[in-house]
């Protein structure tokens, strides 16, 4: 009997070991797994990226004023000329012959001329003589007129025919290289100024020591590129090769294309080297800013001031024990302005109110980078790459080139006494959620600087190795709602923003993150 009691309790005791060890196992995944981000020291490059064809800066369609049958070609695809040296030969016997009987025509009318005004001097002095009538004299004289004007005719006869017999000789219009060539020896071809169809294109010359990049940007970086701003393009015939180049003109007609919009933006390349061929594939990159040795942090940590409220509700904090007055009040300056998402102002760099209308918060007319400045980054980046310098080298020696902390290069104003100086860069208020020691979350103020489509740099508010948690997109639209709700009926009804709420909620609420 005592064994059976023995074993039943050792049942019972199992069973509530196994239901203990089940509740807290679903205690366990009951509890929601919280997202972070941590506060990291680093570098904040501010670029524009596109694709494009290199192209030469100018193009020329070499065509004959002359018809006829090709004689001779001198020149082949790739040869480099001269301006004024000889392309081709066309068959001059029709130039010629036209020539000859225009030249026959001005002895002729050389002739006619002398006579007629030897006729005419004579019929002065019958006239006087009374021996001829005024009639007869004038018809000298009309003679005496129509000599000259056909001396003049066949003058210009003359100097057109001289044209034509230089024109069978065509020469190169600019120094360049032949790049295209549409006809052969033998080859008939039309007068470009005699046929209506414009005649024919015999060559395609172009000066290849000035190429272009022509690229389509989209419309959402367009608001921080200027002509100017330095660029880097690599051809996938030179991977490793780096061309500099400048923003030479931003086209103002948009380009759609697959319902995105883009602008064409011309940058001019330096091709003395000779390696850039027309056609090649390029891909662009756009100095814009940059800042080193900066506080960075996702964006998808950072939530609007206006947004404290529900983010805290979403992560599962009780905001009747929070103190929001500060972010309120900050989100009420932020609606006056017009408020952004932070993420996305700081991404574009558009302008806006809250940046003094000055991209990134730095200012326009920046990212002007000079070509001794890129080679100097290019190589510190290949040398970190190889492993001769550390990273850390890497960034004094770039600081340096900046001329100091939180300057981009190329962006530096020069002062009064010829001295460089960073420029001040607009700030933008935001607010994120720190995780404590003890796992505890709490609402920060900080100052948002520099930003890109991932990372913000922070001016003030965190330090290094904070962690912060990040509130979803859809975490916080579901919490919105009912956080307005709350404040609806905390205030008997009315707005916690002021005013009716017939337009909807202010700025900055229900719009997510």
């Amino acid at each position: 009997m005592r064994g059976r009691n023995v074993k039943f309790a050792v049942l019972i005791l199992g069973s509530a070991g196994i239901a203990a060890c089940s509740s807290a196992e679903v205690a366990e995944e009951a509890e929601p797994t919280r997202l972070t981000a941590d506060v990291t020291l680093g570098d904040l490059l501010i670029r524009a990226e596109a694709t494009g064809n290199v192209e030469p800066v100018r193009e020329v369609e070499v065509k004959s004023k002359a018809s006829g049958e090709i004689l001779r070609l001198h020149i082949d695809v790739g040869d480099e000329v001269s301006r004024g040296a000889l392309l081709a030969e066309i068959d001059p016997r029709d130039v010629r012959n036209n020539y000859n009987q225009v030249q026959a025509d001005l002895e002729v009318a050389r002739a006619r001329l002398e006579i007629s005004e030897a006729q005419l001097e004579r019929s002065n002095q019958l006239l006087t003589a009374e021996v001829i009538t005024q009639q007869e004299h004038e018809s000298a004289r009309i003679e005496y007129a129509n000599s000259r004007a056909s001396l003049v005719r066949a003058e210009t006869n003359y100097e057109l025919a001289e044209l034509q017999m230089q024109d069978v000789s065509i020469t190169a219009p600019m120094s360049g290289t032949v790049i295209q060539k549409n006809v052969e020896e033998g080859a008939v071809i039309q007068s470009a100024s005699q046929n209506v169809s414009g005649g024919t294109t015999l060559f395609l010359m172009a000066n290849l020591g000035e190429m272009q990049v022509r690229t389509l940007v989209d419309e959402t970086d367009m608001g921080m590129l200027e002509p100017g701003m330095a660029a880097a393009v690599i051809v996938e015939a030179f991977p490793e090769r780096t061309f500099n180049g400048t923003i030479e003109k931003i086209e103002p007609q948009a380009v759609v294309e697959q319902n995105v919009t883009m602008f064409p933006v011309i940058v001019s390349i330096d091709n003395r080297s000779g390696l850039l061929k027309p056609g090649m594939n390029a891909e662009v990159e756009i100095f814009i800013d940059e800042e080193f040795d900066v506080l960075l942090v996702p964006n998808n940590a950072i939530v609007n001031t206006e947004d404290v409220g529900p983010a805290a509700m979403a992560l599962g904090l009780d905001i009747e024990a929070l103190d929001l007055t500060a972010f309120s009040q900050m989100g009420r300056a932020r609606r006056g302005f017009g408020g952004q998402r932070p993420g996305a102002a700081a991404a574009r760099g558009s302008s806006s109110p809250e940046t003094g209308g000055q991209p990134g918060g730095g200012g326009r007319g920046g990212g002007q980078f000079d070509p001794e400045t890129i080679g100097q980054m290019q190589a510190l980046r290949a040398q970190v790459q190889s492993g001769e310098i550390t990273q850390q080298e890497a960034r004094q020696r770039m600081q340096a080139m900046a001329g100091g902390r939180g300057g981009g290069l190329g962006r530096r104003a020069l002062g009064r006494d010829g001295a460089t100086e960073p420029p001040e860069r607009e700030t933008r208020p935001a607010a994120v959620f720190v995780i404590g020691p003890d796992g505890d979350l709490e609402p920060q103020l900080i100052q948002m600087g520099l930003g890109d489509w991932d990372n913000t740099s922070v001016v003030s508010g965190l330090e290094e190795g904070d962690v912060l948690a990040i509130v979803g997109a859809a975490q916080l639209q579901a919490q919105q709602e009912e956080f307005m709700n709350r404040m609806r009926d905390r205030m008997g009804g009315g707005s916690p923003f002021g005013g009716g709420m017939r337009g909807g909620p202010p700025p900055g609420i229900g719009r997510g993150r």
